[in-house]
């Protein structure tokens, strides 16, 4: 399988990290945006949106972070990542839903301001941020994962952006919850890290090294 991504796409990373935790061997291809490679034709020919990550199996392009976490999950049987029970997939199905939508206006786009420069307005952004974090820190008051007492690929979904939510001026302190919740998921077997930026809340730790 081969992977096209950018190390600084949190899209990217959560399709990185699933790869890793199910073990399985892949290439990384990294599409340089800054030259706007995304937008050449032969990357358009493999997602018409020009937008990483996209996965190759095969002659088989997979584009879309969640698309991919779920043929990943399906492909190799993994139901303890994606249950095959209607229930517990439809809350997986909510929150892959909220990855794409309150996390992406949210967290992701409060880091696109500092990391990718993009005018967006931060405290509209920031206050979204924060929305979603209180309803998701609740979650996680419940049980130890945001669907069941094990990982899924809703939590793997989740998390790149709430990691580094800092780097867009989104204070985590507050929530107690969802920071023990991100130390579960970093210590998963073969779990890889999202790559830092000193910006944001994270300058003033680069800045004191």
């Amino acid at each position: 399988m081969k992977l096209y991504h950018h190390p600084l796409s949190g899209h990217s990373h959560r399709a990185r990290l699933f790869l890793s935790l199910l073990g399985i061997d892949h290439d990384l291809v990294e599409v340089d945006l800054s030259a706007a490679a995304n937008k050449a034709w032969h990357f358009l020919e493999l997602n018409p949106f020009g937008q990483v990550p996209v996965l190759m199996d095969g002659d088989t392009a997979i584009a879309d972070s969640n698309a991919i976490l779920v043929y990943l999950a399906r492909k190799f049987g993994k139901i303890e990542w994606f249950p095959t029970d209607p229930v517990l997939e439809a809350k997986i199905q909510r929150w892959l839903s909220v990855a794409a939508g309150e996390i992406a206006y949210g967290p992701a786009a409060a880091r696109l301001i500092t990391v990718f420069r993009v005018k967006f307005d931060a405290d509209e952004v920031i206050s979204r941020s924060h929305a979603i974090l209180k309803l998701i820190n609740a979650e996680l008051a419940r049980r130890d994962f945001i669907v069941a007492t094990h990982p899924t690929i809703a939590d793997v979904a989740l998390y790149s952006y709430i990691a580094r939510a800092p780097e867009g001026f989104v204070d985590l302190s507050c929530y107690s919850h969802v920071n023990a919740w991100l130390k579960r998921i970093e210590s998963l077997p073969h779990f890889v890290p999202f790559k830092k930026t000193p910006v944001g809340l994270e300058k003033s730790l680069y800045v004191s090294r």
